[in-house]
């Protein structure tokens, strides 16, 4: 980055709901490394029904050296937030982190030096799970909550928003939204990447790019994971069903069965092994999902007013 006498706009989108935690990201921001020759601006989504998160805004303003728009965007609907932070974006790039997250020092570096040595239209970086002490012992060791791209082949196809870089210039980019019918059950931004790669869109990883993310007892929970593997499948489920025809749907059908049934066996096999077998058993719920979602059954809520519902 150094040397660079072009002048960098980034812009950092983070969609908030009723967190306190918010104060947290965005002082992380404020004393973030920031790229020669670039400049920061924040903008805050804000979710809720009323403009809850306007005075936490307002009293952080004089703390954090960049601007910030504040966007009341209600409600209730994750994708509703998305796509206010791609309106409201004016940047050559626009990055997103959760309102729960705290990024590393040299986040943003990281994503920018990825993105410019690569050309590629999004870059994601890992986010990193830190639990609590009252979380399992099994989910600790086996660190279910962390977050890293799924690569096939060589290639990335999908991808997440908890810690993402968007070339906004790029054409597979162009007018694209995030679903509002998959703003309440998530999946809107495994649905957003995938048509985005399906476009010729290329993303690249940026493993150096952390930001963490505490894990909430709420969420410290199998049930919680098996709910969110299953939704996470029934999404895979209907980008496969799009256009596969008959003869492809029932293809995918069995292959889903199938997996989900081995998944289960080998849970029963690594009984006495709890990492094992709750990464088989959540699998298996996962191609489940599949199954589901290629028969049209919607995703259910999870986030936003039903999260708020189950706090």
């Amino acid at each position: 980055m150094h040397g660079k006498e072009h002048h960098i706009r980034i812009d950092i989108g983070v969609c908030t709901y009723r967190r306190p935690e918010l104060e947290q990201t965005l002082c992380s921001l404020a004393v973030m490394a920031v790229p020669e020759g670039a400049q920061i601006r924040i903008i805050v989504a804000d979710n809720d029904d009323t403009p809850s998160a306007g005075g936490r805004v307002d009293a952080l303003r004089t703390l954090v050296p960049h601007e910030i728009v504040y966007v009341h965007c209600p409600s209730s609907n994750i994708s509703i937030a998305r796509n206010a932070c791609l309106d409201n974006a004016t940047g050559d790039f626009l990055a997103f982190i959760d309102d729960d997250e705290t990024a590393s020092e040299d986040w943003i570096v990281r994503l920018i030096e990825t993105a410019e040595a690569t050309n590629a239209d999004v870059v994601l970086g890992p986010v990193q799970a830190v639990y609590g002490k009252d979380a399992p012992r099994w989910m600790r060791r086996g660190d279910f909550h962390s977050t890293f791209p799924v690569w096939v082949g060589d290639r990335i196809i999908t991808g997440y928003t908890c810690n993402a870089l968007l070339r906004l210039a790029a054409p597979s980019l162009a007018g694209r939204r995030f679903n509002l019918a998959l703003g309440r059950s998530g999946g809107e931004d495994t649905e957003f990447f995938t048509h985005m790669h399906r476009m010729g869109g290329r993303i690249a990883y940026a493993p150096a790019a952390w930001v963490q993310e505490p894990v909430p007892a709420k969420r410290a929970a199998f049930s919680w994971l098996a709910k969110r593997k299953f939704r996470f499948g029934q999404t895979h489920g209907h980008l496969l069903d799009a256009g596969a025809g008959l003869m492809g749907k029932v293809r995918q059908l069995a292959l889903a069965s199938a997996k989900s049934g081995f998944c289960a066996l080998a849970s029963v096999l690594f009984l006495f092994s709890p990492v094992r077998r709750n990464q088989y058993v959540l699998r298996s719920s996962m191609h489940a999902g599949v199954v589901v979602g290629l028969l049209g059954v919607r995703e259910i809520e999870q986030y936003g007013a039903a999260e708020a519902r189950s706090s």
